[in-house]
């Protein structure tokens, strides 16, 4: 007898509709086609195992399954239990035939209880598309499938109760995902707030400006002035995720596992990979395609604590993505990419010592030294980094001072409204959402200057020794400084305010 039951594989952050094809026929022996890895072709020892433990036998003939697309390479243990229901089927120990609407993938234990797979997310959403009505996965993963509306999830704990199912002795139950948790996508950052922060006012100025306008920022200070602490404040003054950013973001995590028992993922993602991370664990790829970290912060920030003391070559390949917000991974047999729209925060030393050069003798670095560790980090990677922020010791009367700081929700508040302005004005730019994503174009559009501002601005490019490359920048965060006060124009106050965040501009520490 012939059965198709149906599975899917995950490629990229995509999945594709796998037609399971099972023929029993006279003969011995069991033959599996169609691109499997071993993973895969080791299904049948845990098939047989399980259906053996719970009552049921593997037949004893000739076994041929068909898993097409043939030229598509199929990875992975998920694929153990839509096998084991095709050959129940075809052998007719399961009277259930006809799995035309039914989406089936999880892994099997010896026992015949079912194991948590990757990518629950983006196989839901394509069985959605593909006309399928019902999908049975394992129960550590319907949460995430249960965001996909018009679709029955079932979660299956042990094979005995699909079989149960399909036989219609006893039935599953649907797993719905209540609306309010849908859509309540505000976050608790009660943990982590601004308001436990002493002094550091410009800092937290500079923060709200970035979070404002999407900025990439880099935070230069002696250790333990606070950077690394600030940084993971960031996120608690960052809008709440949109529906769709939400989906996307989970997407992304359940395709590497992340996502199981959460459902709908609705705090903005916080990454901190160490500084000894690989080309490919930042950017993602490998032998089995897979995010990175810069694609595991989208929707969210990325954290890069001591800048210098990564790779270069890492740094590097980071490039194109900031630019993108897109990751394009290409080798000899696949072609995959990952979105990787996120705000990078980075944090350095100003010197090999870890002080400024005029810290009351503090720093006993050189300035040839100082040069060869500033330089670790490339001009073009410098370039995508709109704001650079001198982070200072705090002094005592401020750690001692008792008063409460302006809390996390206050600012957040204002970065919201700024980004509805941003909103409104992008509207009508498909991919354009906020200040920082502004082309060459847009910002000869919407960050005209009238004559003052443009005269206070070419001054401080000559008096400063400020880029080039500078001057993009500038104009997109004085447009986020406009925004935050709700100001139509850019005024010279907004200029002045953000030439003062381009410190690396300026060779502060070099010429001293």
């Amino acid at each position: 007898m012939l059965v198709k039951v149906f599975g899917s594989a995950v490629f990229g952050i995509d999945a594709t509709t796998i037609t399971i094809e099972v023929n029993i026929d006279k003969g011995i022996g069991y033959h599996l086609v169609g691109l499997p890895d071993n993973a895969v072709k080791e299904s049948s020892y845990r098939i047989a195992a399980a259906l053996s433990n719970i009552g049921y036998n593997l037949p004893g003939k000739k076994i041929t399954i068909n898993m097409a697309p043939a030229d598509l390479r199929k990875e992975g243990s998920a694929y153990d239990l839509p096998l084991a229901i095709g050959i129940l089927a075809a052998s007719g120990q399961l009277k259930k035939t006809d799995f035309t609407h039914c989406m089936i993938m999880g892994e099997l234990s010896l026992d015949g209880s079912v194991q948590p797979i990757k990518g629950a997310l983006p196989i839901a959403i394509q069985a959605k598309n593909d006309g399928f009505t019902d999908i049975f996965l394992p129960k550590q993963n319907v949460q995430e499938a249960a965001i996909v509306h018009g679709l029955n999830v079932y979660a299956v704990d042990n094979i005995a109760d699909l079989i149960s199912h399909f036989e219609e002795k006893t039935l599953l139950k649907t797993v719905e995902l209540q609306e309010e948790d849908l859509f309540d996508v505000a976050s608790d950052f009660s943990l982590l707030d601004f308001a436990e922060v002493k002094g550091q006012e410009n800092i937290k100025r500079a923060l709200e400006i970035a979070a404002a306008g999407g900025h990439n920022i880099l935070l230069i200070g002696p250790p333990g002035s606070g950077k690394t602490m600030l940084a993971k404040r960031l996120p608690s003054i960052l809008p709440p995720m949109t529906v769709e950013e939400s989906l996307e973001t989970t997407k992304i995590h359940s395709v590497v596992g992340k996502a199981q028992n959460v459902g709908l993922i609705k705090k903005r993602p916080f990454r901190a990979p160490h500084h000894t991370a690989s080309s490919v664990s930042l950017v993602g790829g490998g032998s089995y395609p897979q995010p990175g970290e810069i694609s595991l912060a989208h929707n969210g920030v990325l954290f890069l604590d001591e800048l210098p003391e990564f790779k270069r070559e890492v740094l590097e390949v980071m490039r194109q993505p900031l630019e993108d917000r897109e990751v394009t991974i290409s080798r000899a047999k696949f072609t995959v990419s990952y979105p990787s729209s996120f705000m990078l925060v980075a944090s350095m030393n100003p010197s090999p010592s870890g002080y400024f050069m005029n810290d009351k003798g503090l720093s006993q670095s050189s300035s040839m030294e100082m040069n060869r560790y500033l330089n670790k980090i490339s001009g073009p990677l410098l370039d995508r980094i709109d704001l650079h922020i001198e982070v200072n010791p705090v002094p005592f009367e401020k750690l001692a001072d008792k008063s409460t700081a302006e809390k996390s929700d206050d600012i957040r508040k204002r970065v919201i409204k700024a980004r509805t302005f941003q909103s409104q004005r992008f509207s009508e730019y498909h991919g354009i959402h906020y200040n920082a994503q502004m082309p060459t174009k847009l910002i000869s559009i919407f960050c005209e200057l009238d004559e003052t501002s443009l005269n206070l601005l070419q001054t401080a490019m000559e008096k400063l020794n400020l880029s080039a490359r500078a001057y993009d920048r500038i104009l997109k965060v004085a447009r986020t400084i406009a925004d935050l006060e709700a100001a139509e124009k850019i005024k010279p106050q907004h200029i002045a305010e953000a030439i003062q965040y381009r410190s690396l501009d300026r060779d502060l520490w070099t010429n001293n």
